[in-house]
């Protein structure tokens, strides 16, 4: 199956792609409206974009990007009943909404940005020519409780390392969800090719720096004073664990 991130879409045919990403599942007849294209153009392109692979038909006809990053596993530990699983375009405010109770809660300055961009972008994949993205996301009662990102560089030299970020909120931790969720990123970013996932946290976030290390990653720097925070200068500690 041809990468998404190998492939250069343009024109007309991007379009389709993007407002597919951003709006779907959508009707194949409001997509063509969207971008003004005729109906013979169009179908040749979301003909050669499901050939890539790249979009794909739901039941009822409607066009949605085509997702390869698994199906949902149920776990029950502690008393807690819990799925991972991949994002639905529908838990969009749960993961912005997750993503902030659990960054006002400890110090997470990537993290509180990957909310603030998916919030602009009004949705949680990017899986086009130029970046490639994924979300994870933990449920209880198909509400959103915990999240995983995982993105791709769009820059060559650094299409083998991706970034990784993700959290709990408070009242579900010690359940294992944090494990899973990490191990469900973790093997994301393998299956991609990645030879290493990295994330970056304030010193002052010591439950996370923790939670990382024990589950095999290593810090490989430390940055002097790089975030202020409530007025203190704080360092960043950055980790990684490698893939290969």
């Amino acid at each position: 199956m041809p990468s998404p991130t190998d492939l250069e879409l343009g024109g007309e045919r991007s379009d389709v792609y993007r407002f597919v990403e951003r709006n779907g599942p959508v009707a194949p007849a409001e997509v063509a409206e969207a971008i003004s294209v005729d109906p013979e153009r169009f179908q040749h392109h979301v003909s050669i974009l499901k050939r890539d692979d790249l979009i794909e038909s739901t039941e009822d006809g409607k066009l949605t990007v085509a997702l390869h990053h698994g199906e949902t596993a149920e776990h029950y530990e502690a008393g807690v009943s819990y799925e991972i699983r991949p994002s639905r375009p529908s838990d969009l405010s749960g993961v912005v909404g997750t993503i902030r109770d659990v960054t006002s809660e400890a110090p997470y300055i990537i993290a509180a940005g990957v909310a603030e961009q998916l919030a602009y972008e009004d949705t949680l994949v990017r899986w086009g020519p130029n970046r490639c993205r994924v979300v994870f996301v933990a449920t209880v009662d198909d509400d959103v409780v915990g999240w995983v990102h995982v993105a791709m560089s769009e820059v060559a030299e650094l299409a083998s390392t991706a970034e990784l970020t993700l959290g709990v909120m408070e009242t579900y931790r010690r359940h294992g969800i944090g494990s899973h969720l990490l191990h469900r990123g973790v093997e994301w970013a393998a299956s991609r090719g990645c030879r290493k996932v990295y994330n970056s946290l304030p010193a002052t976030n010591e439950r996370a720096i923790d939670f990382l290390k024990e589950t095999g990653w290593t810090v490989e720097a430390v940055r002097d004073g790089h975030y202020e925070i409530d007025g203190e200068l704080v360092d960043e500690v950055m980790l990684a664990r490698r893939l290969d």
